[in-house]
């Protein structure tokens, strides 16, 4: 117990006399977490952003999937898959209180980068995530139809349901299997009809 509230001390000095560097852009970083607790990790800071109302300072908590077709009894299945297991991304200003935030979310061991300093992810290595580094301006609003362009959807045609700024995507619905599902298309994924 001694040895807990050593470390809580030793990270609230950590954070009071400013050994964090502050940067004055979101930038993507790697939070190492235990694995199988990455969603429980990624709700818990999207709760403390809402309750906190720090949605200026961290701007988004990504968990990366990958969409996989498993043969299971002779039935195919998709299912999701963590691409990093025990990784969570997240896109924030670094600062004190960011840091101290995600570093101090039940499930989070530490950031990725040399003795638990954070280092935000390379332009390189976003691109490889998937991670667009330009904010990219469309002209579609609500209600207008869409075509996808490129992607798992290309081809496509839907009616735009919701525009989310942040995370650069439009929801539609798309046909599958006779069913009208909700999908988010990323902007550059996507063209006005």
């Amino acid at each position: 117990m001694s040895e807990m509230i050593e470390n809580e001390t030793t990270m609230v000095e950590a954070v009071t006399e400013g050994k964090i560097p502050a940067s004055k852009e979101a930038r993507w970083y790697v939070a190492h977490t235990y694995s199988g607790y990455e969603n429980k990790v990624k709700n818990d800071i999207e709760m403390t952003i809402a309750n906190r109302k720090l949605q200026d300072q961290i701007l988004e908590v990504a968990v990366p999937v990958q969409e996989v077709v498993e043969m299971k009894n002779g039935k195919k299945r998709t299912v999701s898959k963590k691409l990093f297991p025990g990784y969570v991304l997240v896109n924030m200003f670094m600062n004190d209180v960011t840091w101290y935030i995600v570093r101090n979310t039940r499930g989070v061991t530490g950031f990725v980068g040399p003795e638990s300093k954070p280092v935000p992810l390379s332009e390189s290595e976003m691109k490889n995530l998937g991670i667009n580094t330009k904010a990219i301006e469309i002209d579609a609003e609500v209600g207008d139809v869409i075509k996808v362009i490129t992607g798992a959807w290309e081809g496509n045609v839907g009616e735009v349901k919701a525009i989310n700024d942040g995370k650069q995507t439009v929801t539609i619905d798309v046909d599958i299997f006779g069913r009208a599902t909700s999908v988010e298309i990323g902007f550059a994924d996507i063209q006005k009809m």
